[in-house]
């Protein structure tokens, strides 16, 4: 359930070229963000522009705040604050304890975690989750969803795991982690070279023979909208195949989880040419050494944006069967069903919830 508590908490959006801080307090932004130019090559110069950020942001609040919490990109040591060797991040190169060293500053409890993490934080209790409950409600339906994954499809490959409102973050940091998974279509190359920005223009430059590296996702996708000139084909095949080793990777964790799949972040916006792909990959088969074909999921998957496939999705089957030599009656859900939506709430909106509530759930125990 997500959090009504009136405690302020101060967040970041911590990207490779802005860092833009804020505060929370009831699930609701309570200030004017403050946006500041990332400095990524110089710990010290990171470090001041942080403490800049959160104390310009503190300065406005009424209250206190109880704690600092927010995402931050890549791998790292998430329970000790420890960042480390990010790609974009050459500054931390070695381990900087940013956690300890925000929390000497500000005397609160400092918390960072994985960008996907926080993602399907958010949309687990603000999110999606609640939006297809509601719906199964509205419709009459019996059966009410827990379980999340939370992918996000930008400059990399994010992905987060909520099972019954507890974040998975595993015993190394690495809970939910599906990057670099095997590659559907390459199985020797991380999943993330297929599902990023820089897949997409991969792919668009290799089918149309044209220089793509100063093209967007969102001219991409406007080129296979037909509303910029392009190679049409090319553009729709980048989102298809982006969609393909998306769902390649969420096959075996929906085989784990068997919850809710929601998509977001810069690419997504490219959603009605990537779901397509994503839905022809779930629905391949798979066969035993005896010839037997039989579906990669056990639960069928519905495209929750689709209006034929979400009524489908709601429509309620489930049926009571009768306990043998007894005049009881039980329920027997018949079917097994996941759907995959669009964030509603947007990545950067999930990311401050769920940092916001992941920092009271740390603080309340």
């Amino acid at each position: 359930m997500m959090s009504k508590d009136k405690k302020t908490v101060l967040t970041l959006d911590a990207g490779g070229t802005n860092f833009v801080f804020s505060a929370i307090c009831d699930n609701e932004e309570i200030v004017e963000p403050v946006r500041l130019k990332a400095v990524t090559t110089d710990t010290e110069g990171c470090l001041a522009t942080l403490v800049q950020g959160f104390t310009t942001v503190k300065e406005q609040l009424k209250e206190e705040p109880v704690a600092i919490s927010f995402a931050f990109p890549g791998p790292a040591d998430y329970e000790h604050g420890v960042i480390g060797d990010l790609p974009n991040f050459p500054s931390f190169r070695g381990g900087v304890p940013l956690g300890p060293y925000l929390e000497n500053v500000f005397g609160i409890p400092v918390f960072i975690n994985n960008d996907g993490n926080l993602f399907a934080y958010g949309e687990a209790l603000a999110g999606a989750l609640p939006r297809v409950n509601k719906a199964l409600e509205e419709a009459g339906g019996k059966r009410r969803y827990k379980n999340m994954v939370g992918v996000t499809l930008g400059t990399g490959f994010g992905c987060g795991v909520v099972i019954d409102q507890v974040l998975l973050t595993g015993d190394n940091g690495c809970g939910g982690d599906t990057w670099c998974t095997r590659n559907g279509m390459y199985p020797f190359v991380i999943a993330e070279e297929s599902v990023s920005i820089r897949a997409v223009r991969r792919v668009y430059a290799e089918m149309s023979h044209e220089d793509a590296s100063q093209l967007t996702p969102k001219d991409i996708c406007d080129i296979a909208d037909g509303k910029r000139p392009g190679n049409v084909k090319a553009a729709k095949e980048s989102f298809r195949q982006l969609g393909q080793v998306t769902a390649a990777a969420l096959v075996n964790v929906l085989n784990i989880v068997d919850g809710i799949v929601v998509i977001g972040g810069g690419v997504a916006g490219a959603a009605h040419h990537i779901l397509p792909g994503m839905m022809e990959e779930f629905a391949r088969p798979v066969g035993t050494f005896s010839g037997h074909l039989m579906p990669t999921l056990q639960s069928e998957v519905y495209n929750f944006e689709d209006p034929e496939q979400r009524a489908a999705f709601l429509e309620d089957k489930d049926t009571y069967v009768k306990v043998p030599h007894t005049n009881k009656e039980v329920l027997y859900c018949s079917q097994r069903k996941v759907a995959i939506m669009v964030s509603e709430l947007g990545a950067s909106k999930a990311i401050n919830l769920g940092a916001y509530n992941f920092a009271l759930k740390k603080i309340e125990g």
